[in-house]
């Protein structure tokens, strides 16, 4: 078993490494889970022969915190602070403002580490009109951030909310992981008290369960990313750039923990009824946003796949999230849903 340390605030070089490392691993890499999906592929629609709709009559739209969304999409948060990753959202926040979707950053801790890594995240100039979601770690509430770091992510990126992301597994198996949970809650809901925007509690890729959810609501966030269980996995990530065979040994054995997105969301909804849900973790078309809109959500999330367009091109990216909104209104059409509120009152039928 490796010696546990105290967490460190990293230096910039270390903080550098850890992010491109991320990126590299994520691209390169096969970091999906070996045997767990999201549980999506357990349910289906219900096939409408007839909708008695016309596709172009199809609307997906919706307001959220302000802003107006065309589709109940979001990129997810991913990346910042190298010169790829501020690339990398550059060409993200162009092609969400040109589709008129929301997204999200990546933890904005390395900034606050090393200033010079603020234009990495800095990308309102390029999407003037979209939900833009800032980031942070939860657990950094432990490690000396407060309401003031929170405001400062949010100013920061001129952000319409704020991400506290949930990541315990990962740091529990990072060799500079922050591993001090305890008391978190209390600095959350303080959080959410005093910060004069929205704030969003989510997972990182294992799911929130109904405890977590309840908790979370009861603090006050205003909505819940359940991240489940089925598409990117920390844990394997961290396999892949562990300092040891023993650190790799210890990440690799969670290669199938967590609760699968499906069943995360099911969860939520039925602890945090009225709370707004984001559903991440493993979506990869529109068919599976539709699903998780007719589950209970309000948006649905993808990371991997805009990252790996996003590596190539903003013209990869346009592409991928007109073929995903074009997915999702035919789906929307053949299980007769009109608009959202309609497919959220759509009944997905179990496969046995």
């Amino acid at each position: 078993m490796p010696e546990v340390t105290a967490p460190h605030q990293p230096n910039r070089d270390e903080t550098a490494r850890r992010k491109a490392d991320h990126l590299r691993i994520n691209l390169e890499q096969d970091v999906t889970f070996s045997r767990l999906t999201t549980g999506l592929e357990k349910f289906r629609f219900v096939h409408q022969a007839l909708p008695d709709l016309d596709l172009d009559e199809i609307d997906t739209a919706l307001e959220l915190w302000g802003r107006h969304l065309t589709a109940p999409l979001l990129i997810s948060s991913m990346t910042g602070g190298t010169e790829q990753a501020g690339q990398i959202n550059q060409r993200l926040a162009r092609a969400a403002q040109q589709a008129g979707i929301a997204m999200g950053v990546g933890s904005q801790r390395a900034a606050f580490n090393d200033p010079s890594l603020t234009g990495t995240f800095q990308i309102r100039q390029y999407a003037p009109d979209i939900l833009l979601l800032a980031n942070l770690g939860a657990v950094q509430l432990n490690h000396g951030y407060s309401v003031d770091h929170c405001q400062r992510a949010v100013d920061m990126i001129e952000a319409d909310a704020l991400v506290l992301h949930l990541n315990v597994l990962q740091e529990a198996v990072q060799p500079e992981g922050n591993t001090h949970w305890s008391g978190l809650l209390g600095k959350i809901e303080q959080v959410c008290r005093e910060l004069p925007v929205p704030v969003i509690a989510k997972e990182v890729g294992w799911g929130l369960s109904k405890t977590a959810a309840r908790e979370l609501a009861s603090a006050g966030v205003s909505a819940l990313d359940v991240a489940g269980a089925g598409g990117t996995s920390w844990s394997e990530v961290e396999y892949h750039r562990a300092p040891s065979a023993a650190y790799a040994q210890i990440a690799r054995a969670f290669a199938d923990w967590g609760i699968p997105t499906a069943q995360s969301i099911q969860m939520v909804r039925d602890a945090a009824p009225d709370i707004i849900l984001f559903a991440s973790g493993g979506l990869r078309d529109g068919i599976d946003i539709a699903k998780c809109i007719a589950l209970g959500a309000t948006l649905g999330g993808m990371a991997g796949m805009f990252l790996r367009a996003a590596a190539e091109s903003a013209q990869q990216i346009e592409e991928s999230i007109r073929v995903i909104i074009a997915q999702l209104h035919i789906a929307m059409l053949c299980s007769g849903a009109q608009n959202l509120d309609m497919l959220r009152r759509t009944s997905l039928e179990p496969v046995e």
